[in-house]
């Protein structure tokens, strides 16, 4: 099937990481601003079968080391095909090209971020033609349904931007179709295993409240993929009992988690960011990042490029969050989700939220209540944790009243069980080495009242001390 391009495709590509050093450009990625991946349905007069146009400089032509916007878009034609198919086919997008040996494909809509590695240019892969005909070959093959397709990659500055506002169009009119439903009114959740070539152990569940963490699929996107590819990433996944209204855990998620992770996630808490969290893998939109000095919570975007007000960037904060591991307040999270009434619902939902980016903020305005709007603080009020605390109490931010009912049960008697100590440490495996054994503590969370770090000099040791 891909005899005539130069270098391999196949499954065996899949979560390719291709490093700096090792890249000779970079389409789309967190320094272009207007970079999208939409797949539109057209009537069959309007495709042309087979057709790739490329409108701008193509890989031959570009600069060793550059960086470069990308829009790709997809028109497909068919007699059996519906709108609801197209934000499932952009996801085949992330999945197809990832089999290309030396073709980088991460994050989705319009985070797409895409890398051709110096090996690949030198072995003749110089074309985005080479890509387009990945996807057309494996779509067709995948799903008959499609009749015609046509592609067009768009690497000019000027020639992407009007249709990148038709992209945020479509993406915002695809998700206004999917509000309304909510978690009670189905039996049947859907689960995604797209990523799982980076994340073995991580599978999104997709319910009408719950988005999947990279944005792209809705509950109806997820009943419409598994509808015309029923053996396919997108599976349903009966809803069962639920066992906890309040956190969202049901029966059929958590069996359903348990046989596609190969028993390491056992249980999620859709609507909570402790103890059992919804897993993630690297394409999460945003991450809602715990900040147990204020008892509160920091949201944070994937566009972001500035340090945030614990101290870290996204991309730091992004390694604690993905590799489908389960970690106490780090949260992959999609900004549907944000428009959720469920959205960490458990937690205290906006309640809780301390901080988040000043545009972020703007664009969930008509989703954060009134009365806490101006209480969340953003980069444009504090920069420290410590300015952050000093903000929430003097805006009087629900959370200092969690601190004031911590307080009062701390002063209340040293025989009264504190019920939330601060965690210190929540990861995957955490070795400790001591008395000439190596332990290993799987998925370990510790929490403690107090932390106190000491340094011992060479003179106590040499004592004793």
């Amino acid at each position: 099937m891909f005899k005539d391009i130069p270098v391999d495709v196949g499954l065996v590509h899949a979560g390719e990481r291709i490093r700096k050093t090792d890249m000779y450009v970079e389409l789309g990625g967190p320094d272009i601003e207007e970079k999208f991946e939409l797949v539109r349905v057209r009537a069959l007069n309007q495709v042309t079968d087979g057709l790739i146009n490329i409108i701008g400089p193509d890989i031959s032509a570009m600069e060793a080391g550059n960086k470069y916007p990308l829009g790709i878009l997809v028109e497909i034609a068919g007699k059996d095909l519906e709108e609801d198919i197209e934000g499932v086919i952009e996801r085949r997008i992330h999945e197809y090209t990832n089999y290309i040996e030396g073709f980088m494909h991460l994050n989705q809509r319009y985070d797409i971020w895409t890398r051709v590695c110096k090996k690949a240019f030198n072995r003749r892969f110089t074309s985005l033609r080479f890509v387009g005909m990945v996807l057309e070959r494996l779509l067709k093959s995948e799903l008959p349904m499609i009749e015609r397709i046509q592609i067009t990659f768009y690497t000019d500055a000027e020639k992407i931007s009007p249709v990148y506002i038709e992209a945020r169009s479509a993406y915002e009119a695809r998700d206004a179709r999917a509000r309304g439903l909510t978690d009670d009114d189905v039996d049947v959740f859907y689960g995604c295993a797209l990523c799982q070539s980076f994340a073995p152990s991580h599978v999104c569940m997709i319910t009408p409240q719950r988005y999947a963490n990279c944005g792209a699929i809705s509950w109806l996107d997820g009943r419409a993929a598994a509808r015309i590819d029923p053996k396919g990433p997108i599976f349903a996944i009966e809803k069962g009992e639920c066992l906890d209204t309040e956190k969202g855990e049901f029966a059929g998620i958590n069996e359903s988690a348990k046989k596609r992770s190969l028993g390491e996630v056992n249980r999620i808490y859709l609507y909570s960011a402790f103890a059992f969290p919804h897993t993630s893998c690297g394409c999460f939109e945003g991450i809602a990042f715990y900040i147990p000095e204020v008892d509160g919570f920091g949201i944070v975007m994937r566009g972001y490029s500035a340090i945030t007000v614990n101290g870290l960037p996204f991309s730091a904060m992004a390694d604690s969050t993905g590799g489908g591991r389960q970690v106490d307040g780090f949260h992959g999270i999609s900004l549907e989700y944000m428009r959720s009434p469920k959205f960490m619902i458990a937690d205290g939902g906006y309640s809780r939220v301390a901080w988040m980016p000043s545009d972020l903020k703007e664009q969930m305005k008509e989703c954060i209540p009134v009365t806490l709007f101006d209480k969340i603080a953003t980069e444009l009020d504090v920069k420290t944790v410590s300015e952050l605390r000093d903000f929430l109490m003097s805006g009087s931010h629900p959370v200092v009243e969690r601190w004031e009912t911590e307080e009062e049960e701390s002063m209340s008697g040293e025989d009264k069980v504190r019920p939330a100590a601060v965690q210190v440490f929540a990861g995957g495996d955490f070795p400790i080495t001591t008395g000439g054994f190596k332990i290993i503590l799987k998925n370990a969370r510790i929490y403690a009242d107090r932390v106190i770090v000491q340094t011992i000099k060479p003179k106590d040791m040499r004592k004793g001390e």
